[in-house]
């Protein structure tokens, strides 16, 4: 189970933190991918970081600006976001497959989603 927070509404060029706590005694066997919706688009991967090695992955319109983490301890992935614009508003997903990231939403697990509303 997955649960995502950390949403909210800020300026443009503000930051977020979401987290993505997760259950089970297996998750750092688990990769993590952070996904996002606006209205009327269809979902599209933002960020993703695999089991073991924790290699990241951005998509090219939040790179330099996002950064995904994980903390195996606490059972949470993180993914900071900074210099925000009204573009990245949506409501972001985390979602976890087994070991590897994949761009696609073939993912096994999902969370609830969270809004992230940037402002002008």
């Amino acid at each position: 189970q997955l649960q995502a927070s950390g949403g909210g509404l800020v300026q443009a060029g503000g930051s977020l933190r979401l987290s993505c706590a997760a259950s089970g005694r297996t998750f750092s066997s688990y990769a993590i991918g952070w996904f996002r919706q606006a209205p009327g688009k269809e979902r599209e991967f933002v960020a993703g970081i695999s089991a073991y090695s924790g290699s990241t992955y951005y998509a090219d319109f939040v790179k330099g600006r996002f950064t995904i983490s994980r903390s195996n301890a606490e059972n949470t992935v993180y993914l900071q976001m900074n210099n925000l614009k009204p573009e990245d508003t949506a409501v972001y997903y985390c979602a976890a497959r087994w070991n590897t990231v994949v761009v696609s939403s073939a993912y096994n697990y999902w969370g609830q989603g969270t809004q992230v509303t940037v402002s002008s």
